[in-house]
This record gives structure tokens, sequence and C-alpha cells, in this order.
């Protein structure tokens, strides 16, 4: 499994609406492309002056099913997440290859 996560810092006098606009638009519209298997958000507890950050983080089945989210999807949504945040965020992202998952 691949863990694809978006860590996001998002200005404080915005992050409710953008959180809302997250779960209710984007995250649905990622999920939409069919290819990943679950989606969590997280919030960093760390000190950051005038913004608040997450971890957006989405879960899919193979690298297969990964490139072909950045070759068909992720420009567009990347974009429409662009124009709408830019000014107000800054995102960064981490793939990562899921080796062992364990459960009590």
């Amino acid at each position: 499994m691949i863990l694809y996560n978006v860590t996001v810092s998002i200005d404080f006098d915005i992050h409710e609406s953008w959180l809302k606009w997250m779960k209710e638009i984007h995250i649905p519209n990622v999920l939409a492309t069919g290819l990943f298997i679950e989606n969590k958000i997280a919030r960093i507890h760390a000190e950051e002056e005038g913004g608040i950050s997450y971890s957006i983080q989405y879960l899919l089945n193979s690298w297969d099913d990964y490139n072909l989210y950045q070759n068909k999807f992720a420009s567009n949504l990347q974009k429409e997440y662009q124009i709408k945040y830019a000014n107000k965020s800054v995102a960064f992202r981490t793939v990562l290859e899921v080796i062992h998952i364990a459960t009590p």
C-alpha cells in the first residue's frame, strides 16, 4: 500500500472554511477518482505563528494507482486548490510505502 501525505499550513483566519472545503469538496473529488481506499485528516500540534498545520493522508493499493493519479488527476485537483488557497497556505507532499500494519 502507498500512503500519499499532503502537509498543509493554512492561515489561522481561514482554517475553518478551508477545513470545511476540504471535507465537502476537495477530498470527495480526490476520492471520486476511484483510486484511493481511505482518507484521514490530522491536525499537527506544533506552535506556528499565524497558521495551523494539517496532515491530509490518502491510502492507495499500489504504485500503479499512485502513478495513475499523478498522471491523470493530480494536476487539475492541485490547480483548483491553488486558485482558491495559493496565498493563504503552504503545502508539501510525501509519498510513503507502507511495509507493515499491526492491530491489537
